[in-house]
């Protein structure tokens, strides 16, 4: 579909979801948004829904400003996955071995390493830039120092709520490695500190919502938080690159006889110069993609920070993973590269409903029939990640068409829940 135009304040509002379908307290945060005198563009996709200050699923773009509760909290959180040789004919019948293996090699919920993970020591990890990414933790604010060993341990950690590990089929029955994490306590330590920080300033002191404080350019707060929000997004993805090497190295042990890679051709249709569509074959590796982030890009010839919360960037030919709830589908795409919603997609099927509602309205034997064909957990603590909390993620998708191509639709067999 393409989007539908909402009159606001300052930019029209650009959705790619039904307008009459959002609730209305997530409206309310969009026109809020569209107020702000920074405000440059506003585009909503289809998993949209209310959160702190901004909605989930917005992309807001800014001259000269980035409002911190609009990314939010967790900072850098996104996606990997890795499309992998095994097949089904490779799994035994009773996964729960592997299951329990991926869980004693990766910490979930609030657990951590005994020891922080050395990458150098785990097979396929990408060690560039490892040491100055942790030589640039002295630059981060001071009110979070002390928690570096916390933070050392964590890396490599999945964490709890909507993060995940799992181990999804194709519709060609090839396996996929794919997980959902981002910068666990370090991150969302530093997104309170200059929330906090924002809401004080003077020029925030008559928003509608002070939840939507921002820092603008050539400001030393402005300097302070790019800093610790670009190493917390760098955290995020080598969060994420320490896991998927772990994981990887459960599944070559588990299928020692099968001898796994992770790196196999994906085949995908593509437009040629001529305008017709060919079948092209990628070997992109591990696909990874931030969904709650800033980016510096440009627009018409103007520079903008680009906040993405609960969105991805879908530049033309891009990779990007949009996934669904713990007993729906996935998918792997590629970006078409539409302005009109600065080259962005969904981040995943979005909530429908809080996680407290959930917990009042199912059970765990609802969610085990939700999750049938599926080993994870079935029990009260995850009631509230149960797939009827979340949107259809197939209607998600065919609000999206002018935004990403599908190149495979996944379903997991396995799924780890912190």
């Amino acid at each position: 579909m393409s989007y539908t135009e909402v009159p606001g304040a300052q930019v029209p509002i650009r959705m790619w979801a039904d307008p009459a379908t959002v609730e209305g307290v997530a409206m309310q945060q969009l026109r809020n948004v569209a107020t702000l005198p920074w405000i440059e563009g506003l585009a909503v996709m289809p998993d949209v829904h209310f959160g702190k200050g901004a909605t989930v699923g917005s992309v807001i773009a800014m001259r000269g400003a980035v409002c911190p509760a609009a990314v939010g909290v967790d900072i850098g959180c996104g996606m990997s996955a890795v499309k992998t040789s095994l097949t089904a004919d490779d799994l035994p019948g009773d996964l729960s071995r592997l299951r329990s293996r991926i869980e004693q090699a990766i910490p979930v919920g609030r657990g951590m390493h005994d020891d922080p993970v050395d990458p150098r020591r785990v097979h396929g990890f990408p060690t560039a830039g490892w040491d100055d990414f942790w030589g640039r933790f002295d630059g981060v604010a001071e009110a979070v120092k002390f928690r570096h060993e916390r933070a050392a341990k964590q890396m490599g950690s999945l964490g709890s709520g909507n993060h995940f590990i799992e181990f999804c089929l194709d519709e060609t029955g090839a396996v996929w490695l794919m997980l959902h994490s981002g910068s666990r306590n370090i991150g969302k330590e530093l997104a309170e500190h200059h929330i906090e920080q924002a809401r004080k300033l003077p020029h925030n002191q008559g928003l509608v919502d002070r939840d939507l404080a921002v820092f603008v350019a050539d400001t030393p707060q402005m300097a302070a938080y790019r800093n610790d929000l670009f190493w917390a997004q760098e955290y995020a993805r080598h969060n994420r690159d320490v896991m998927m090497a772990l994981f990887q190295d459960v599944v070559r042990a588990e299928f020692r006889k099968a001898r796994p890679t992770f790196e196999p051709v994906i085949s995908c249709q593509q437009e040629d110069s001529q305008g017709q569509m060919r079948t092209v074959e990628h070997r992109p590796g591990v696909i990874s993609c931030h969904h709650n982030y800033v980016s510096e890009e440009t627009y018409d010839g103007m520079d903008l920070l680009v906040t993405r919360k609960g969105a991805i960037s879908a530049k033309a030919g891009e990779w990007g993973i949009i996934p669904g709830s713990m007993g729906t589908s996935s998918y792997i795409v590629r970006g078409l590269g539409n302005p009109a919603s600065f080259n962005s997609a969904s981040h995943g099927a979005g909530r429908r409903m809080s996680r407290n509602a959930a917990k009042k309205r199912y059970s765990a034997q609802d969610l085990a029939e939700q999750t049938r064909g599926v080993e994870c957990r079935k029990d009260s603590g995850v009631v509230d990640e149960i797939p009827a909390a979340y949107k259809s993620i197939d209607k998600v998708m065919e609000q999206q068409t002018d935004l990403v191509q599908v190149v495979a639709k996944l379903k997991q067999i396995v799924c780890v829940k912190g």
